[in-house]
């Protein structure tokens, strides 16, 4: 199965545009343009019924003690845990992929009532959900599609893992506001095929002046 996105290479920096957080001279970090990228598909198995779609990030701190804070770092052997960014269920196969801008646009205070997506995909909550929830200018749910954001005094190179399967499932069996966890119970033993991009991004100053710049990058 052929799985492309458009600016993203595998393994390579993910442009500011994608990203729900960019750098920021005064603040540390603003709000980016937190678009989606295009997604583009082929070569389904036989008997491939819907595509799922899952992004995730597996570096983000288990515990948000030290996360942005003045004066603090957060150590690379820190323990990590799953950030969920997009869930996506129900894709049609025989679709060649879905438009940049088409599952997000903006950051979106209080998060996007966006439960339909793309190609009619059903979406799920992302962590965002629970990130913001103390946070009273910005707690909701957050359906679809929001981007990279990692801490910015974090000295580990965050990865965003986008990964689409093609499963036997005519429908999904996850409802309204299901989460990371209930789509990966609920794809087990109705996998066919997978196919997985990842790319990294970073806040953290050290580690932006590693970063390659291309035309891309730019909001």
């Amino acid at each position: 199965m052929e799985f492309h996105i458009e600016d993203i290479e595998d393994g390579g920096w993910i442009p500011e545009r994608f990203a729900f957080g960019v750098p920021d001279s005064d603040r540390r970090m603003r709000f980016g343009a937190n678009r989606n990228p295009a997604l583009h598909w082929s070569g389904a198995p036989a008997g491939t019924r819907t595509m799922v779609l899952i992004m995730h990030d597996d570096d983000v701190p288990a515990r948000a003690d030290d996360v942005n804070r003045e004066g603090r770092t957060i150590a690379v052997d820190f323990p990590r845990a799953r950030f969920y960014h997009w869930l996506t269920v129900d894709l049609p196969p025989n679709s060649e992929g879905f438009l940049e801008g088409s599952a997000s646009k903006k950051v979106t205070a209080h998060g996007k009532d966006k439960k339909i997506g793309p190609l009619g995909g059903r979406q799920g909550l992302n962590d965002f959900t629970g990130f913001m929830s103390s946070d009273p200018e910005m707690a909701g749910n957050y359906f679809g599609y929001d981007g990279p954001c990692p801490p910015w005094n974090d000295e580990r190179l965050h990865h965003y893992h986008f990964t689409l399967y093609a499963t036997d499932l005519e429908s999904c069996p996850v409802e309204e506001g299901y989460a990371g966890a209930d789509l990966e119970a609920a794809l087990e033993g109705h996998i066919m095929d997978s196919a997985r991009i990842s790319g990294v991004y970073s806040l953290y100053p050290p580690l932006l002046e590693e970063r390659p710049r291309k035309p891309a990058d730019e909001d």
